[in-house]
């Protein structure tokens, strides 16, 4: 079965950093890319990192590059987002998610399987 389980998620100052991990049972995880999602309360669930199956390139939305930093360690099939410089507009639900095609996409309707989530909550 595939499985995708988020953890790291927690309350955080502003300013403050954050690592979130994606544990993946996919079974030729490498092959696949892999990204960072997150949806805010009323909001729509929006891109915030993806990484191609090697970890040879990265991607990041607008609001978060410079600050996060997404990464894989396939021999764990882990994923990781280090959050830096976390703001009060980060508070999200954070999902990992994964594409299994044979084209690089990271837009939510691109992915194939997706984990439950972890909740970031940043005060002010």
């Amino acid at each position: 079965q595939v499985q995708l389980v988020e953890s790291g998620g927690g309350l955080v100052q502003a300013g403050g950093s954050l690592r979130l991990s994606c544990a993946a049972s996919l079974r030729i995880f490498a092959s696949y890319a892999m990204g960072w999602f997150r949806q805010a309360p009323g909001k729509e669930r929006e891109f915030v990192a993806g990484i191609s199956g090697r970890g040879s390139s990265t991607y990041y939305g607008d609001s978060v590059k410079g600050r996060f930093t997404i990464s894989r360690d396939n021999a764990k099939n882990t994923v990781f987002l280090q959050m830096n410089s976390l703001k009060p507009e980060d508070t999200a639900v954070y999902y990992c998610a994964a594409n299994t095609k044979n084209y690089v996409r990271y837009d939510v309707s691109a992915m194939d399987f997706w984990g439950e989530g972890t909740l970031v909550t940043v005060s002010s």
